[in-house]
């Protein structure tokens, strides 16, 4: 895997907080894992966004009521709703 020096500007406090958490272990490992979980997030989120004009191209618009559903669900997973229940 080829890599590539870059300079970046970060929250202070995030930098700090990272570096306290990953200890010894290596920096740049901690943030090229954090830049592919969330390119896989944005991936996943491309895809059904495609998925959602199939759908809608097959069957008509979704209803709002619909919708508002799932941003509902979508809302409380990012939010933290995973995590409550996975400590729960």
């Amino acid at each position: 895997m080829a890599r590539e020096k870059v300079t970046l500007t970060v929250n202070r406090d995030q930098l700090e907080e990272l570096r306290d958490l990953v200890g010894a272990r290596s920096l740049s490992v901690a943030v090229d894992s954090a830049i592919a979980a969330h390119l896989a997030r944005l991936r996943h989120l491309a895809a059904v966004d495609e998925w959602l004009i199939e759908l809608e191209r097959e069957h008509g618009p979704v209803p709002p009521h619909t919708l508002e559903w799932a941003a509902r669900l979508v809302e409380a997973w990012d939010g933290g709703g995973r995590r409550g229940k996975r400590a729960g």
